[in-house]
């Protein structure tokens, strides 16, 4: 039994399901996961949270936050050096992958888990959790997830077998993702690949409304702009499976009951 810790500190859109992305369907025996958070703060002194997770003791620990580079995040990882820790991050943690690197920290930078558009006047709780909603279909269907469930799944089996595991150094980019994502119709990793793109250009346009833009006569049109590009990723994204299922082609790898991770394409075939 390989005990997974996960540290949540605010909000990117793969920290949503991250813990499910491990056990789709509450049946895994070879793994026991306990989740801790900050909620939506990760200020440094929200770290003292890792201590409630030190007390499960983890085998592997998963730190999952906005901007890893920032002084909250770090304090929560380096509560558990010395464990195997893989840190979950947006974009803006790329200037961190050194020093994530030199502490023997592992890393899954996703481009496309955009910022939000935390502007007063325009974010409300509907607002957020639609924009998330939009994120999590676009990481979903273009196979980001996917690359973030291997990863920690291969870290897992390493664990079981008692060996000391090599952590993830992934940036996970429009092609890695769509490769992941095992599109059999080419239009459909092309769409895949236009929502990945469209999810990334969120966050430089989000930037610039929430701290460069100070006329709300401009900001608030910026990060309105940058909602309605993520929707329209995730109408995207989900042409792109839609094309997939008219051809019978989607792949799925769900968990068997030990963890194995299993294969299939036919909808009515068995995994393997």
């Amino acid at each position: 039994m390989v005990k997974v810790g996960v540290l949540k500190m605010g909000a990117i859109g793969t920290a949503l399901l991250v813990e499910y992305l491990l056990d789709e369907r509450a049946d895994r025996g070879d793994i026991e996961v306990r989740v801790v958070t900050s909620g939506a703060k990760m200020q440094p002194e929200e770290a003292v949270v890792a201590e409630k997770l030190k007390e499960f003791d983890p085998d592997v620990v998963i730190v999952i936050s906005p901007n890893a580079a920032l002084p909250g995040p770090k304090a929560a990882r380096e509560a558990f050096e010395g464990k195997p820790v893989i840190v979950i991050s947006d974009a803006p943690a790329k200037k961190a992958k050194d020093e994530l690197a030199e502490k023997g920290f592992g890393y899954i930078f996703i481009n496309a888990d955009s910022m939000i558009g935390a502007r007063r006047e325009f974010l409300d709780p509907t607002e957020m959790a639609l924009f998330n909603a939009d994120v999590v279909k676009v990481l979903a269907a273009t196979g980001a997830f996917r690359i973030v469930q291997e990863e920690i799944d291969r870290v897992i089996e390493t664990v079981k077998r008692g060996d000391s595991p090599e952590l993830p150094k992934i940036v996970i980019t429009a092609e890695r993702a769509v490769n992941a994502g095992n599109f059999q119709n080419p239009y459909a990793r092309a769409k895949a690949m236009a929502a990945f793109y469209i999810a990334e250009k969120v966050a430089d346009i989000d930037v610039k409304g929430c701290f460069i833009e100070r006329d709300p006569e401009k900001y608030i049109p910026l990060v309105a702009s940058a909602h309605e590009m993520m929707r329209i990723a995730a109408v995207l994204a989900d042409s792109a499976r839609e094309i997939e299922k008219g051809n019978d082609t989607v792949f799925r790898n769900p968990h068997s009951k030990d963890g194995e991770i299993l294969k299939k394409i036919k909808l009515m075939d068995k995994p393997e």
